[in-house]
Parts: structure tokens; sequence; C-alpha cells
């Protein structure tokens, strides 16, 4: 750990991690909306404790899923790691509404990283991820089944294609 940053030493390769949190929520229409956040862990800083911090959120909250649904690696070497929050713990903020759900692909099954990921790709990421630990995962299950609105909007993202 170096500075702020949390840097890993790969051979000759420096990577430095980034945290970044959506806050999502799905609004009176039932499209969801995110708030976005970044940052680099702290000294001695875990990046669940660094998601918390930037999120709001307590670890001992049963009331909200803070999840890693994802990492991608930037140009320049820093790995992000991407950490999904609902429900959004400061809903009265502004926020983006999400565009149709729609995940970035890889060209072919041993090419798996995307020419190109938006933000919008890495958000219908992180809901299909919610949606799949809402029908596999009982701790997250439970979480999210305090929330009607987003358990229901969870239900046609994991419905079968």
């Amino acid at each position: 750990m170096i500075g702020s940053k949390l840097l890993a030493v790969t051979g000759r390769h420096v990577i430095s991690v980034s945290v970044e949190t959506l806050m999502l929520r799905v609004g009176a229409d039932n499209r969801w909306a995110y708030r976005h956040a970044l940052t680099q862990p702290l000294h001695g800083e875990s990046p669940d404790e660094a998601a918390r911090r930037l999120a709001g959120v307590e670890a001992g909250d049963h009331d909200t899923v803070l999840h890693s649904t994802s990492w991608r690696h930037e140009p320049g070497g820093t790995i992000v790691l991407t950490y999904a929050v609902c429900p959004d713990p400061q809903p009265w903020r502004a926020a983006v509404e999400a565009p149709v759900l729609e995940i970035a692909r890889g060209r072919a099954p041993a090419n798996p990283s995307p020419e190109r990921v938006d933000l919008a790709n890495v958000v219908a990421h992180a809901v299909r991820h919610l949606a799949f630990l809402m029908a596999e995962d009982d701790v997250v299950s439970r979480a999210l089944a305090r929330h009607p609105r987003v358990a229901a909007a969870l239900a046609p993202v994991a419905a079968p294609a």
C-alpha cells in the first residue's frame, strides 16, 4: 500500500486498484437509476471498507446490499472493482436514469474483454448480478425482499430468456 492507492506489484508491472460504487434505486416508473462514485482504498482499508465508506453504508446494515459485482482493467494499469449498493442509501440525492440494461460482451469465448465498456454497461451487469443473487443467495434475497419495488424490478431481469 503506497499513499492513498492500493498498489500491487506483479513482476515488472504496478497495478493500482480503484473502487467504484453504483448506488442503485428503482423509480416510481419501475426504471433503474444510479449514483456513481469512485475512490481508492485508504491506507489499511480493504476494498469492501472503501465501498462502504463511499456509499455511506455501515458494516452492520441489514437492509442495504453492498456486493462486489465485477472488475475491469483500464488503460494505464488500473483495476476497477465495482460494488452495487442497493437500495441507494441516500435516495434524495440526484441520480442518473439507466438506459436499457445492456451488458458489454467480448468478441469470443476465449476473448471475454469487450473492446469498450461504458458505465451504462457496468450498471446493467450490476443489476443482473443482483437479480442472480436475489435468486441464489439467501442473505441478499432477504435484504432485497424488504424493498418490494426493488424485488419486483429484479424479477424480470432474473427470468430466463
